[in-house]
């Protein structure tokens, strides 16, 4: 005989997808974080190289 009543599994089923669906938001969110950590270091490395460049040409 069939069972009756609830779907077997559905609850955990949905409770597996939201964490999941989590998990990615999260991993999504600190990739992009870590590129605009880096884009901001690489920013500030130009800016002090181009000043370091600047200062030896006007120093000779």
């Amino acid at each position: 005989m069939a069972k009756t009543g609830r779907d077997k599994n559905t609850k955990n089923k949905a409770k597996h997808s939201k964490l999941m669906d989590q998990k990615k938001a999260k991993k999504k969110k600190e990739e992009a974080i870590r590129k605009e950590r880096l884009k901001a270091i690489i920013q500030q490395a130009k800016h002090q190289e181009n000043n370091y460049f600047f200062i030896i040409r006007h120093n000779f």
